[in-house]
């Protein structure tokens, strides 16, 4: 038991005398005080006790560990420069300076015209700058060209086929607005200032089945096409020589014809067997023939498709005129 006890302390005194250096005990720090630490002498350890291993200072020192539980203090940030104020002669951040520049000479505008010239991609270009199927709306072979500022009708794409011009400041139809529209069936410019029509405006288009010119100011009517089976000129300023002597009789189509609020004098004769409406109220027919729709040469006719007349408005009257409806499905509406 003896010989592990000095092994043991054999171990222990190398292990201090190798952390102190090789002189602990005489050598001291040149210039220096003596250190406090003091030598490790064999005579303090109890051979023959226990060693008080927990407290054992193999450094020549006893820290206290209570010690490091203080608070720590931490130096304070140094405190923020002091704000400069802004000089005197500067305004505020939300201050905004108004600059007032003198405006630039604008350049005067150049007319904005309709000359439509030369082809374009969806029709001829117009004054504009612009196609037509820009400046209107096309939809499947229809061009709608309403309330558009219109004053004269725009080139129009050859496979136009209902074409409207509703409620704008057209004043003349020429021969050339619808020339080569082979396929055109319908024109609308109801609504209009229309006060001429050249002649050969409407007759060359082949396939041309509906004309409305309603709400104008035309007193005479142009050569129309054969092809048409709905005509409306009401609400214009037509009078009876303003009509084509047998312009209508050759329309074996037409079906409904509306010549309202005119100022003719007497009914456009002879009309087609094809007619189913005719409404001339509100113009300035006096007398009716006995052949206006009958035939006087033949008692057995009858006209069969003719069922809506209108002919009150007018100064005549129709009990007057019997015989004039005895080929008639249905007897006209007038004054009695």
């Amino acid at each position: 038991m003896c010989s592990l006890r000095m092994a043991l302390l054999c171990v222990v005194v190398a292990f201090a005398l190798t952390l102190l250096g090789p002189c602990p005990s005489v050598c001291a720090p040149q210039g220096g005080a003596e250190p406090d630490e003091q030598p490790y002498d064999l005579d303090d350890f109890d051979m023959n006790g226990e060693t008080d291993w927990e407290n054992l200072d193999l450094n020549g020192e006893n820290y206290d560990y209570e010690d490091l539980d203080q608070e720590i203090e931490v130096g304070t940030v140094a405190p923020p420069a002091p704000e400069t104020p802004p000089p005197a002669n500067m305004p505020p951040p939300e201050y905004e300076e108004e600059m007032t520049l003198s405006p630039r000479p604008t350049p005067p505008l150049a007319p904005v015209t309709l000359d439509f010239k030369g082809p374009g991609l969806f029709g001829p270009d117009t004054g504009l700058g612009m196609p037509t199927c820009l400046l209107c709306v096309c939809i499947s072979g229809s061009v709608y060209c309403d309330d558009a500022n219109l004053e004269q009708i725009p080139p129009l794409p050859k496979d136009t086929t209902h074409f409207y011009g509703r409620f704008n400041s057209i004043r003349h139809i020429k021969n050339t607005d619808f020339i080569n529209l082979n396929k055109l069936k319908s024109i609308d410019l109801t609504g209009n200032q229309i006060s001429g029509v050249d002649e050969d405006a409407f007759r060359p288009l082949p396939q041309l089945q509906d004309i409305l010119l309603a709400d104008n100011n035309l007193q005479a009517l142009p050569e129309l096409p054969p092809t048409l089976r709905y005509i409306d000129v009401r609400n214009n300023r037509l009078i009876s020589n303003g009509l084509h002597t047998d312009g209508f009789k050759e329309m074996s189509l037409l079906e409904f014809l509306y010549l309202s609020d005119n100022n003719l004098d007497y009914i456009p004769v002879p009309l087609p067997e094809s007619l189913r409406v005719l409404h001339l109220q509100n113009n300035n027919i006096q007398n009716l023939h006995v052949d206006t729709f009958c035939n006087s040469h033949d008692r057995n006719y009858m006209r069969r498709s003719l069922e809506d007349i209108r002919l009150d408005g007018n100064p005549v009257n129709i009990n007057l005129y019997a015989s004039s409806y005895i080929c008639l499905p249905r007897l006209p509406i007038g004054s009695h």
